[in-house]
């Protein structure tokens, strides 16, 4: 089975290098990595054992859905398997899914695990990730052995997912309604339970995910959560993304109230990204602590 590597851009050329440098160590290797740049500039990238195309899809709120379907559409492969930018994979991620693809038509979720800051510098190795990488407290592992069928739509995850191109295409890919940040995944989890095409974890396809500041919940992208939560809602009959509109509402930022749409009450603050930020220590940012914090403020 062909495949095709599908991942976004904007910014960060360090962590594109790095993907294309762990894309370069495959024991199978992809027919081509796509690479849909989110920005004017095209990524000045290593040579590489395969073709790399870098082509535009511009707007001025992040084009996320209509990125992953234009290169979608464009790819060559049979599989498609998307990794963000900021993901380095292991030797054995193509071969993986290819595996896993030849026998289950799904949406198939590798294992991901995530870097402390500073340790792509120097001569990195995915052997020498495997001692210090974590696993995020909030994502569940990968199951023993094989494929393990997930049977709540949620659970779908962006970061590391392949399936067959033709049903990519077959479903029509993701709502390019949602831009911005936030609920295009769950939304395209949605579509996929509807249409009935299975999502399931595997063990393998492991992807190390690369350290670069953020915040969760996404208080940076307040707007687009908000906009996107009620896209979901006249979509489907309810919100998505509940737990950041939770802690948006405890940090007094939204009022999401039932029956009625949801309203920004203020801008974020120094105060707010101080508390949603990650930390340098920090392999990842996490919203289940900051909703601990805000709920004690409250009790207090």
């Amino acid at each position: 089975m062909t495949v095709s590597v599908v991942t976004l851009a904007r910014g960060r050329p360090d962590h594109l290098v790095n993907l294309v440098r762990g894309l370069a160590r495959q024991s199978l290797p992809p027919a081509e990595l796509i690479v849909a740049v989110m920005q004017e500039e095209a990524y000045d990238l290593p040579p590489a054992p395969f073709p790399i195309r870098q082509m535009h899809v511009v707007a001025d709120a992040l084009p996320l859905a209509a990125a992953r379907n234009a290169a979608a559409r464009a790819a060559v492969g049979e599989a498609l398997v998307f990794l963000d930018m900021d993901c380095i994979p292991t030797p054995e991620l193509v071969a993986d899914y290819a595996g896993f693809l030849a026998d289950t038509d799904a949406l198939l979720m590798g294992e991901v695990l995530y870097l402390p800051g500073g340790a792509t510098e120097g001569d990195w190795s995915t052997d020498r990730f495997a001692a210090i990488a974590v696993q995020h407290s909030d994502r569940r592992g990968p199951p023993p052995q094989g494929v393990e069928i997930c049977n709540d739509y949620r659970c779908f995850w962006s970061l590391n997912f392949a399936m067959r191109r033709s049903t990519f295409l077959d479903i029509g890919g993701f709502d390019e309604r949602y831009v911005g940040y936030g609920g295009e995944d769950t939304d395209f989890g949605k579509t996929l339970d509807q249409a009935g095409v299975p999502i399931a974890w595997v063990k393998g396809a492991r992807a190390y995910h690369q350290y670069h500041p953020h915040h969760m919940p996404p208080v940076h992208h307040l707007d687009s959560v908000v906009r996107n939560a009620q896209l979901f809602e006249a979509k489907w009959g309810y919100r998505t993304m509940g737990h950041w509109l939770y802690a948006f509402r405890l940090m007094g930022l939204v009022d999401d109230a039932a029956g009625r749409p949801v309203r920004i009450l203020r801008r974020p603050g120094p105060d707010d990204l101080a508390l949603t930020g990650q930390q340098s220590h920090q392999p990842y940012a996490n919203t289940a602590s900051v909703i601990r914090v805000l709920e004690a403020r409250v009790a207090a």
